[in-house]
């Protein structure tokens, strides 16, 4: 029952820039369209556990919703799914003494397995519970100098051990990490 995360983060270690923005993920031209294996890694998975910042950016997105899984939105501060959303994505209200390995289980419990998890807050309350098996990494070349980060402190080391490394397009590189207990 792997939780794992899968996105692109500058070379600085940040996931969104100042303004929470992605427009820097596209900074390596990419005439083909390639997805880069995130069609396969989107069949690979149950649902998706993202945070509400992550929620709104998607939304914001100029495109249909793009996700084909059941998508669970955790929020302290959110008090519901906007309606034109409501048939996309369920709200996980979670509690001040809530932990993701509470969202887990009942994920678990309801069938869903595998699951992909997004958002910078919500990765690293994962991280910080020591409940991501799996993280898949796209360094894209820009150096952002803040934003929003990966990575936050954290009690203890976790260890991973790299899977694959691929260079994408001759600038990006993606790396498959698994945790070693």
């Amino acid at each position: 029952m792997p939780n794992i995360l899968y996105l692109g983060a500058s070379i600085d270690g940040y996931i969104a820039d100042r303004d929470g923005g992605l427009d820097w993920l596209h900074c390596v031209p990419n005439p083909d369209h390639d997805d880069f294996g995130f069609a396969a890694f989107m069949d690979s998975i149950d649902a998706l556990i993202m945070g509400r910042n992550t929620f709104e950016t998607v939304c914001g997105f100029d495109c249909p919703w793009p996700y084909s899984k059941p998508v669970f939105v955790v929020s302290r501060t959110l008090s519901s799914i906007p309606e034109a959303y409501q048939d996309k994505a369920e709200l996980l209200k979670v509690e001040e003494q809530s932990t993701c390995a509470d969202l887990v289980a009942l994920l678990n419990s309801r069938g869903y397995k595998t699951l992909y998890i997004d958002g910078g807050k919500t990765v690293q309350s994962f991280l910080q519970e020591d409940l991501i098996d799996e993280m898949i990494i796209t360094t894209v070349p820009v150096v952002l100098g803040g934003g929003v980060p990966l990575f936050g402190e954290l009690a203890q080391p976790l260890s991973f051990a790299l899977k694959s490394s691929d260079v994408l397009l001759n600038a990006m590189v993606k790396n498959h990490y698994l945790r070693t207990r």
